[in-house]
């Protein structure tokens, strides 16, 4: 396969993935976007809306409702910013904190009990995948130029590649 067709082919897959996930998901669970910012503020720790909205590609406009129906539901806190008295700060509290942390554990339960069938070659490739793809999803290019690593690397690839052909 060339580049374009794996593009296509890995946009296919997870965007279906995505798809079972949010099904999966109970009815009362929070929207996408409040768990896109809870996410953000656990990962990142504090932070203006818009560096907020900027990292999760939306306008702050469009998050304002989310981030004060989180607050209003005591899972984020707004504080005034140290630098510039215009703008505020937004973290998590404890009580997002937990509901994010318990959130994830069950969707990471149910992604892991769909991957039951699996073996174990075929689990480190998606681990190796979910690496690759969660740079990609932030932009975290290796720096240009010749990889001293490539051949290596692209060996080792081949080999589990062909690992995972013989198993099948």
């Amino acid at each position: 396969m060339d580049r374009l067709e794996v593009a296509a082919e890995t946009r296919r897959a997870v965007m279906s993935l995505a798809r079972r996930l949010r099904a999966e998901r109970p009815a009362h669970a929070l929207s996408s976007n409040k768990l896109s910012v809870l996410g953000h503020l656990y990962r990142h720790g504090a932070s203006t809306p818009t560096q907020i909205a900027l990292a999760e590609h939306q306008q702050p406009q469009s998050l304002t409702r989310v981030f004060a129906e989180l607050e209003t539901e005591g899972l984020i806190a707004r504080r005034p910013s140290e630098h510039d008295r215009r703008a505020s700060v937004l973290d998590l509290t404890d009580g997002g904190r937990e509901l994010l942390v318990r959130d994830m554990a069950a969707r990471d339960r149910r992604l892991a009990a769909a991957m039951e069938p699996l073996n174990e070659t075929e689990i480190q490739v998606i681990g190796l995948a979910a690496t690759l793809l969660a740079d990609l999803a932030e932009d975290r290019r290796p720096p240009a130029g010749p990889r001293h690593d490539a051949p290596a690397a692209d060996a080792a690839a081949h080999a589990r590649l062909t690992e995972m052909e013989q198993l099948r």
